[in-house]
């Protein structure tokens, strides 16, 4: 077999040797079969709203180009350059959410969107990669100062002091408080998952996790009796009666695919109206059937591995929290997605990673798993 050998210590050679490539070619991988998958679940999306079969396809190439820009770009770079690149993509998101508020654009009765005429983008999705990075940041530093036992030292909660838990659960309750009132009850329970996995990473004593569920309950119980899509949506789920109409007909459609794909004979695609961005799964099941459709998300499944793998094997503890937080969205969005999808879960609105239609939530993503494989080359090789 043809092997390429190092033979010289360039700039790119050193990033393809060093570079997690199984984690990168997966990631690449993904982002074609989204090409796919968004002609053939855009066009029936497309055609509903009058516009041509390829009106999805044409407005998400900007957002492709971008976005392996971001990720081959962001993969270069050092620690210190993805601690200033995060620093700056979270105060950038930051400064955009309270927008949502003041001046929100509204898509589908949800003020998540700001709009900058020709785009819109969603403050809460493209913070993710920021969010992340700077809370490993945040407790590797937490580490280092007050030790291992950082939840119950009592220096590690004073006032007089950046470094307090006491200023960072204010801000991260500002922001869940915001993302939760958009509203936006999945992405807010996404953040406190991914919020919740990288403190237990830290570890978190077992006596503080009930504290964890208890708000995630409570987040729960508030939304039912709020919000009137939540409390339809459990209601629904809970008693089959109600509106049904999407998750019925996106198990309809995989069932519809059978084992090998109706192709042509896909037709229950075409009710789903979310077909291209939340409900993109059932489609693809519905045209290449249920054995392709496992082949789909046994890649994103080593997709998670390779994060599990790599921050089991960092040397920094910072690498262990990035990389474990990153699994952690990673793998609890596709949960939540399929969760949807097969109707064994109240619809959150959640979109498959790198396969569904969406710019702010591809662009997000490239650029975390960019910052990602930079951070892994370095604690590797350096």
């Amino acid at each position: 077999m043809f092997k390429i050998r190092r033979s010289e210590d360039s700039k790119l050679t050193s990033w393809y040797f060093e570079t997690d490539r199984r984690l990168l070619g997966c990631i690449l991988l993904l982002m074609l079969l989204s090409v796919i998958f968004v002609v053939s679940a855009g066009s029936v999306a497309a055609e509903r709203i009058g516009q041509s079969w390829h009106f999805f396809l044409v407005k998400a190439i900007p957002f492709y180009i971008l976005g392996l820009f971001l990720l081959f770009g962001t993969s270069f770079l050092t620690k210190k350059q993805v601690l200033i690149l995060s620093g700056l993509n979270l105060a950038f998101g930051l400064a955009l959410l309270p927008l949502t508020v003041i001046a929100p654009h509204i898509i589908n009765n949800s003020a998540r969107f700001v709009s900058f005429g020709f785009f819109n983008i969603m403050p809460s999705d493209i913070m993710k990669p920021g969010f992340i990075i700077m809370t490993a940041y945040f407790l590797s530093l937490m580490k280092e100062r007050y030790g291992s036992e950082i939840f119950f030292n009592k220096d590690a909660w004073r006032f007089d002091t950046w470094l307090s838990w006491v200023y960072y659960l204010l801000l991260f309750a500002i922001v869940l408080f915001v993302i939760f009132n958009h509203p936006d009850f999945g992405t807010s329970v996404l953040y406190l998952a991914v919020f919740s996995a990288m403190i237990f990473i830290a570890g978190l004593p077992l006596v503080l996790i009930p504290v964890l569920a208890g708000v995630g309950v409570l987040m729960l119980i508030v939304g039912f009796f709020t919000f009137g899509h939540i409390h339809r949506r459990i209601i629904a789920f809970f008693t089959g009666t109600g509106d049904t109409y999407q998750v019925d007909n996106s198990v309809d459609a995989i069932r519809n695919g059978g084992l090998l794909g109706a192709g042509d004979d896909a037709f229950v695609k075409q009710y789903l109206p979310d077909v291209h961005t939340d409900f993109i799964f059932a489609a693809i099941a519905e045209d290449i059937g249920a054995i392709m459709s496992c082949g789909l998300l046994l890649v994103l499944f080593y997709v998670f591995r390779r994060l599990v793998l790599n921050a089991t094997r960092a040397r920094d503890l910072f690498v262990l929290y990035a990389v474990g937080g990153t699994a952690a969205l990673f793998g609890t969005q596709i949960c939540f997605n399929m969760l949807t999808t097969l109707n064994l879960f109240a619809p959150k609105g959640m979109t498959l990673p790198f396969i569904s239609y969406g710019g702010s939530s591809l662009l997000a993503y490239c650029f975390l798993f960019g910052l990602i494989l930079a951070i892994i080359r370095e604690d590797k090789w350096k």
